[in-house]
């Protein structure tokens, strides 16, 4: 029924509702490589000849994995078949994401994307998925991470305004920020220094626009008490997903050490507040397995290490769902 009235919507756009919900998902999906060398990249660990044996049954099933995960994200929430939008992270390039929204069993949903194409050794890149029934991009913008020194080229953050049916404009930015890989501590600048960058930037859009609609997520590699995390804070940055709950005991978006804790956040501008009906962490039960070291369930993971596990991802999708009412007399209630 609501495919039919979502098609009714797009040929008969004069019957549009002025209200409108809205559902925007942050999700690390773990090293979404192609089966394919870039000789500019060193993704060498996923080929069919490498330890992983990175073939291209394994990189379908992967594909589809994510698609069911990503659908699954709108159960129980208003109005909604799938995400509107859908902010990804690890993803290599074009071919990945022509194959999840074109071939996989994602397809039905007409998904069109956006991606970034950052220096990251490895070419891990952000992407947006947009479903262009429900939002329009009207600008596109990279912010380029210039490297620290003994900082590796990082992954550039992806900025995207559209417009949603209700006439409204939202000002969307998808990070993946520097890993902590060599420690905590040691790492932490370089993290700072990206948040640094996109601090700059959504001042620069608050004083163009003083009521924008910001939504900010993805993967900080930080945990909401972290130095970069407050640096979006003292911009006046709502952490909306701090009290995120779920439905099957998930505490976080990723779990390390038996300890659930959320790397992935999304944060809002204050005004958009009121606008919230929902921020949850999507853990339907396909989604994890048994933590048989520390107790209870985990992400599954589609490796552990270098042994194949059949899973989807380590980390868990962030939820959000936004109410509007449009402005425009136009559009009958």
């Amino acid at each position: 029924m609501k495919y039919l009235l979502s098609l009714f919507f797009l040929f008969f756009p004069f019957a549009l509702s002025a209200q409108e919900y809205i559902t925007i998902v942050s999700y690390n999906v773990e090293n979404l490589f192609d089966t394919e060398h870039d000789t500019l990249k060193n993704d060498h660990e996923f080929l069919p000849q490498s330890p992983r044996h990175w073939t291209r049954t394994k990189y379908w099933t992967k594909l589809n994995r994510l698609g069911q995960a990503i659908v699954s994200c709108t159960d129980g929430l208003h109005n909604s078949v799938v995400p509107d939008i859908v902010g990804l992270c690890e993803v290599e390039n074009d071919t990945t994401l022509r194959d999840l929204t074109e071939r996989s069993l994602l397809r039905k949903a007409k998904y069109k994307y956006i991606m970034t194409n950052s220096p990251d050794e490895r070419g891990m890149d952000v992407a947006l998925l947009y479903s262009p029934f429900s939002f329009s991009p009207i600008h596109v913008d990279t912010l380029h991470i210039p490297s620290l020194k003994d900082m590796k080229p990082t992954r550039d953050i992806l900025y995207v305004a559209g417009e949603i049916l209700t006439g409204d404009t939202l000002h969307i930015f998808m990070l993946h920020a520097p890993s902590r890989s060599g420690g905590e501590f040691e790492s932490r600048p370089f993290r700072l220094h990206v948040i640094k960058q996109l601090s700059n930037y959504i001042q620069t859009l608050f004083k163009q626009h003083p009521q924008a609609n910001i939504i900010v997520m993805g993967d900080f590699n930080d945990y909401k008490n972290d130095a970069s995390l407050h640096e979006l804070y003292a911009l006046g940055l709502l952490n909306i997903s701090t009290t995120a709950e779920s439905k099957n005991g998930a505490k976080g978006t990723y779990k390390y050490n038996g300890l659930w804790e959320s790397l992935d956040h999304i944060l809002i501008s204050p005004h958009l507040k009121g606008n919230v009906t929902e921020c949850r962490i999507n853990d339907p039960l396909f989604l994890l397995e048994p933590d048989e070291k520390y107790g209870k369930m985990k992400p599954k993971r589609f490796y552990s290490g270098m042994r194949y596990n059949g899973g989807t991802s380590d980390h868990l999708p962030l939820v959000l769902q936004l109410f509007f009412v449009s402005n425009n007399q136009n559009i009958p209630n």
